[in-house]
Order: C-alpha cells, then structure tokens, then sequence
C-alpha cells in the first residue's frame, strides 16, 4: 500500500484523531475524547462563477476531518477539526490548507442560507395552509443584508482548525504560511494581506519530551521516524521506552514500515506488536544474510584464482614447448627469449642446456 493510504487511514482513527489536537492545541492535555469526535465528509465542493457566469465545480479532500463538541465554561462549544497526514514536504501546504478551511466557511454560510430558506418556505406554507395574513408571529424576518448574504447578523461560524502531520525524517522545510510563498517588500502592501499560518507536526524537529505528551501509538511512530537514520539513538529509544515498544499497534507498524522503508519480521498477538523483537530478529536475519553473502563471496574469490592460476600454468606450458621447437629449428637461444618474453637463462633450462629450475 501506498504511504499516503496507510498514514490516511492511521490518522482518522479517533483515538489518535484526538491525541493529535489534545497535543497539538491543549499541549497533551486529554480535553477531546474520542466519543466526542462525530465524523465528517472531508469532501468540499465549490462553486466559484466562470468567465461566462456559469457555474464551474470545484472538488477539494480532505484527509481527514471531524466535529468535536466540546462544554467550555458550562457552554457546548463546537469545532471542526481536520488533519492532513504527509510522507513527503508539500511547499504549498499553507495554500492548500488555506483553501481546505475557506470551503469549510463558504460551505457553512451555504448551509445556513439553505436552512434560513427552508424555514422561511415552512413558514410560509402554514400560513397559506392557516389563511393567517399576519406575518407576525414571533419568529424573526431577515433584513434585506440578511436576506440577501442569506447569512443573518446572529449566526456563527464553526471554527476549523487545520494540522498536517508530517510523517518524515527529515525537517520540515516547507513554508509555514502565506507570507513565507510571498516576496513583499513595501510594508503598506504587507499590512493590507491576510496571512495564514500553517500548523505542523514534524518529529524531527520536536523533543523527545514534546513527542512524550502524546499518549497514542503515534508517540511510539514518531519516536521511531525521528532516529530511523540513527542506528545508536534508535537504540536508545527503544531502550528507554521498551515497555511501551513491546505492545505497539499493528497499524502503527504499518506506518513505520512503510514510512522508514523497515521490513520486519514478527509475531502479531491480539493486534499488538513486539517492536523490539522484531527489530532484533530483523538485524540478526542481516547478519546471516552478510555471512552468507561474505561465505558467496569467498568462494567467487577463490573460483577467480584458481582459474587464474590454471590459466597461467597453460600459458608457461605453451611458452616451454615454443621455445623447445625453435631451438629445434636452430634460433637462437636469445631471439627465443626476447620472443617470448622470458629470461635467457629460463628458456636455457627448458631445452635442456641447463638444470630446469623447480
């Protein structure tokens, strides 16, 4: 499976939905719980008008979004929240986060438009259905600017609140808002742009402590991406954090594994897994691998040689019988030698004027 897939649907789990932002917003605290999370269409659809006047659509996803109900001051208060999970920087995160939030707003004033319209049509309808001639009946009639925006003075927005986690190694090098894409130089222009701030979770650029504050499976695949490139520090973290390394959850695997490129070997019971088993049988099936791979080699070696060595007898046999048929022929002992390429007092003892060396 793809990256993207994996870490998609690692993160719209609710439990690690809310560790996110109880991190993220209220520094580990566990405000949100995950039964306070109600699942969303993450898909926001536009309408913006084309050259012509007509209608164009425009389809964005989301990776993840939910509403979360929350009591604030003995008040129910209500965000929506989205997440967008990454295996790779995208430096133009901001805009599409920018873009992500400005749908959920036009598809919120859309919605009360479509409310208001309703109820005014309900309305409407039972006064037909009455014969009541009174438009008096203590329900609120918009103003024209009401009528008009089809949003009324007394409605809200829903905040919605945007964070990309960043499933990489390395630092997030991206631009962390609008401005950053921008090159503005003259500071009346500067004042007059709306910025938009991009909210990242990058394990490579937080502590071991700020990881520590999430209470999820996602601590332990963070923990694990940061020092995936430091064998010693990787280590480290496992030793440190055995306890909660033995029982990682299967999907979390999933996410390390296809995230640091890390095929392991182990044993799944009742969805939890050993991480610091599999990491030892992964580094001991290297090891026999290396061992055999240097047994493959030597014997290569010793094939090469010992072809080498046979290539070399067969070449002094054939120098030994040429210089044996020239000297038969009457050539001189020195023209054999320089012809051949060997010292006069070696090609001698091969035709018998002197004792052949051993």
């Amino acid at each position: 499976m793809k990256a993207d897939t994996i870490t998609k649907d690692y993160i719209s789990d609710r439990d690690i939905f809310s560790d996110v932002f109880n991190y993220y917003i209220y520094g580990g605290q566990q405000i949100i719980t995950p039964e306070q999370l109600e699942e969303r269409d993450p898909k926001e659809i536009a309408l913006p008008y084309g050259a012509d006047g007509a209608a164009v659509p425009v389809q964005k996803f989301r990776d993840v979004q939910k509403l979360c109900a929350v009591m604030t001051d003995g008040k129910l208060e209500y965000v929506i929240y989205g997440a967008e999970a990454q295996a790779s920087i995208h430096n133009a995160m901001a805009v599409r986060n920018n873009l992500y939030d400005a749908l959920e707003y036009a598809g919120q004033v859309s919605e009360a438009a479509k409310s208001h319209r309703k109820t005014m049509q309900k309305k409407k309808e039972q006064k037909q259905e009455s014969g009541e001639e009174s438009t008096e009946d203590g329900k609120k009639t918009p103003d024209s600017q009401e009528f008009l925006s089809g949003f009324w003075n007394d409605d809200r927005l829903i905040p919605s609140v945007t964070v990309t986690i960043y499933f990489g190694a390395d630092e997030w090098t991206g631009p962390l808002s609008l401005l950053e894409m921008m090159e503005v130089t003259d500071p009346k222009v500067k004042v007059c742009l709306n910025d938009y701030k991009l909210h990242v979770i990058a394990p490579a650029q937080m502590s071991d402590e700020e990881i520590g504050k999430l209470q999820s499976s996602l601590r332990e695949v963070l923990l694990f991406i940061k020092y995936s490139k430091n064998k010693e520090e990787l280590e480290r973290i496992l030793r440190e954090n055995g306890e909660r390394f033995k029982e990682v959850e299967r999907r979390a695997v999933d996410v390390i594994e296809v995230i640091t490129n890390t095929q392991l070997n182990y044993e799944e019971r009742e969805g939890k897994v050993d991480m610091c088993q599999a990491i030892r049988e992964m580094r001991m099936e290297a090891e026999r691998k290396g061992e055999i791979r240097g047994e493959m080699r030597g014997e290569i070696r010793g094939e090469i040689r010992g072809e080498r060595r046979g290539e070399k007898k067969g070449e002094l046999k054939k120098a030994q019988e040429a210089a044996r048929n020239f000297y038969n022929l009457g050539i001189e002992i020195e023209k054999i030698a320089q012809g051949l390429g060997y010292a006069v007092e070696t090609v001698k003892s091969w035709v018998g004027l002197l004792p052949e060396k051993p």
